[in-house]
């Protein structure tokens, strides 16, 4: 049996590697044994991640990157996503349940990660740069292959 997936990516801040970062965290999911409804779930928590740090955090701006870690601590899958740009107030950004955002065609991105995710934080850098810190706790059995392989 291989060990759990640790995957670091640096891709640069362009919506066209949105796509390559979807593939890497599906086939690490799947390696996981990630049931496929929690990984259909998590894959869109990333994908949001990944396009709000290309869009807002780096606004598209190529000499920017934007990181992603993927790993197993424990029982929990932690996905960090770290763009380059100047930093948000999280609870600033409007709800996109309010009447007045309900068919706007953004700004879900964030309400998607709080609602297919058991956690989310941020952390702001010193000289700017946002990382969002998703978990998901695993079901029993693909945090039990991790806890094998470290013992």
């Amino acid at each position: 049996m291989s060990a759990a997936p640790q995957v670091h990516l640096a891709i640069g801040s362009s919506f066209h590697n949105v796509e390559l970062v979807q593939v890497v965290v599906e086939e690490a999911l799947r390696r996981l044994d990630v049931d496929s409804d929690d990984a259909h779930w998590i894959g869109i928590a990333v994908r949001e991640a990944v396009a709000n740090a290309v869009k807002h955090g780096n606004r598209q701006d190529p000499s920017k990157k934007v990181e992603l870690d993927f790993g197993v601590e424990g029982r929990d899958l932690v996905i960090r996503v770290l763009d380059q740009g100047g930093g948000f107030d999280p609870e600033r950004v409007a709800s996109p349940l309010a009447p007045e955002n309900v068919l706007k065609p953004s700004g879900r991105g964030i309400f998607y990660m709080r609602n297919f995710m058991d956690e989310i934080e941020y952390s702001f850098g010193p000289d700017g740069g946002t990382v969002v810190t998703m978990r998901k706790h695993l079901k029993s059995s693909a945090a039990a292959s991790e806890n094998k392989e470290e013992g």
